[in-house]
């Protein structure tokens, strides 16, 4: 990749099941195009449909911000959402508040959080109950991580 940055902006709407996954999916897309290798590509396109999926299931809209520099994919999503009141909670694995709706079609088992950290070489999550939460996911492309 040379110097240059590359950002893309995203919307997610809430509950619009039909659309999950265009996003993460777009995401993917880009990061093929620019050459990214297939390791950090993966990494990043799984941490993007977790977060996307996270939304489409809690929130009721979303901002996604991607950018791409020589030295790191960032992906920020910023929800308007209730909020997550206890995030050290929300973190452990196997933690859900999914409804039975949301099970019988294959989401909500507790794991997209975690798996967004797992495969984040930095990340934040900052939240407020009542409007709603930033998540920051970064992958280094500068070493050999």
């Amino acid at each position: 990749m040379t110097g240059a940055v590359i950002t893309r902006t995203y919307g997610i709407e809430g509950g619009d099941f039909g659309r999950a996954g265009r996003v993460s999916t777009d995401i993917k897309d880009v990061l093929k195009s620019l050459g990214i290798a297939a390791p950090r590509i993966r990494r990043m396109a799984i941490a993007a449909y977790e977060a996307e999926m996270n939304v489409v299931m809690y929130a009721g809209r979303a901002r996604v911000d991607l950018s791409i520099t020589p030295e790191a994919i960032d992906l920020v999503v910023n929800d308007e959402g209730p909020g997550i009141p206890d995030i050290d909670l929300a973190m452990q694995p196997g933690y859900s508040t999914a409804s039975d709706e949301m099970r019988e079609m294959g989401f909500g088992y507790g794991l997209g959080l975690p798996n967004i950290k797992k495969n984040s070489d930095a990340f934040v999550l900052e939240s407020e109950v009542g409007k709603g939460t930033r998540l920051h996911s970064s992958i280094r492309l500068d070493s050999n991580g």
